[in-house]
């Protein structure tokens, strides 16, 4: 499941891009089917950080990265171990919701990052995500420890009191918020509900075959339930 619009970003070789909380690696092997980009992934949890280099192996075994170097290591996102201005993009997707310092985390991200760098930034949206919260007390608990919700203007506020400017937006997993809800109805941490089942099935159909139907439903959906806010920021 894709976040970031890599579409909006440089798209010229040579660049070198840092996702931190990059899970299971979607963004870094995103990132690593551009040509001759170096795509390197930061993650706490060992179990996905070895799913992330599963991943990457994966693809470039079947030639379906950029041919740049690439890698993982485990690292915190409010003490990140790299220089000054050692990135030309950073994107940290679905991560800032979960770190109590989050303004720390934010002061790292901008300061790995190049000056005229692009900074990426996804969070939950603010109406789904307290929908979550309203259908469910445990949600925020089972779904990897959200601290907290945002509202646009106060994570736009964050990062430009952090050094970047936002210069974009979009909204993005239109299909999924109700997915979201229904588990919460249900018990998000229950497993047997046929129809949040069957519900996650037609995800996972959905983002790998891409059919047109749906993702053009996803795209219609977006601008109204889209689960994630995306900003995209440069530092001057």
């Amino acid at each position: 499941m894709i976040t970031v619009d890599f579409g909006r970003l440089p798209s010229d070789p040579g660049k070198r891009i840092l996702d931190v909380g990059c899970g299971s690696g979607r963004h870094t092997a995103e990132a690593a089917r551009r040509s001759g980009w170096t795509a390197i992934g930061s993650d706490l949890n060992p179990a996905d950080l070895r799913s992330a280099r599963d991943r990457l192996n994966y693809h470039e075994q079947a030639g379906a990265t950029g041919g740049g170097p690439w890698g993982f290591l485990a690292a915190d996102a409010t003490r990140l171990p790299f220089a000054d201005q050692t990135f030309d993009i950073v994107v940290c997707s679905e991560v800032l919701e979960h770190i109590p310092d989050h303004h720390l985390a934010v002061a790292e991200l901008v300061r790995v990052l190049k000056n005229g760098g692009d900074l990426v930034v996804s969070v939950p949206r603010y109406l789904p995500e307290r929908i979550c919260w309203a259908l469910s007390s445990d949600y925020y608990q089972s779904n990897g420890g959200h601290v907290r919700v945002y509202r646009r203007r106060q994570l736009v506020h964050i990062l430009a009191k952090a050094g970047v400017q936002v210069w974009d937006h979009h909204w993005a997993h239109g299909l999924h918020a109700p997915y979201w809800w229904l588990k919460c109805l249900v018990g998000p941490t229950r497993t047997d509900s046929r129809l949040v089942n069957l519900y996650h099935r037609l995800l996972v159909w959905d983002m790998m075959k891409k059919p047109r139907l749906s993702r053009a439903l996803d795209r219609a959906l977006n601008p109204i339930a889209g689960k994630s806010l995306v900003l995209y920021a440069t530092k001057p």
